[in-house]
């Protein structure tokens, strides 16, 4: 029963770090509806750059990675966008390169979508 709840826990984990980094990269768009979600989005877009800029761990991996543990499954090497998104674009694995342009384009990719929304905004 342990180890099925760990796996659960480690899916929800999971779940929880694809909305994230979806919010952080999509989540500028909810800005145009409603001014309050910066103070949610812009801390989001702040950390996802950072985490890829100077190659931290965000917290949901360890955590992720010990539940997989817990339930019996082998640990992943690496960290979440290493693993599950660069995997899909570079099977041989990411390079640091493509770790700071997605740390950098986050960035800049945010910057645009907040002009759009601020340039479209009713004064």
């Amino acid at each position: 029963m342990t180890s099925q709840l760990s796996r659960v826990g480690a899916d929800l984990v999971l779940l929880a770090h694809f909305v994230f980094v979806a919010f952080a990269v999509l989540g500028g768009a909810f800005v145009y509806f409603d001014r309050t979600w910066a103070w949610f989005h812009v801390p989001a877009v702040l950390w996802s750059s950072i985490v890829n800029l100077v190659s931290w761990t965000c917290p949901l991996t360890p955590l992720e990675k010990s539940l997989r543990t817990q339930a019996g499954q082998s640990e992943y090497s690496g960290g979440f966008v290493q693993h599950y998104v660069g995997k899909l674009v570079y099977p041989r694995g990411m390079p640091r390169q493509m770790e700071l342009l997605a740390g950098a384009s986050i960035l800049v990719w945010n910057a645009l979508v907040y002009s759009f929304v601020f340039a479209l905004a009713k004064p």
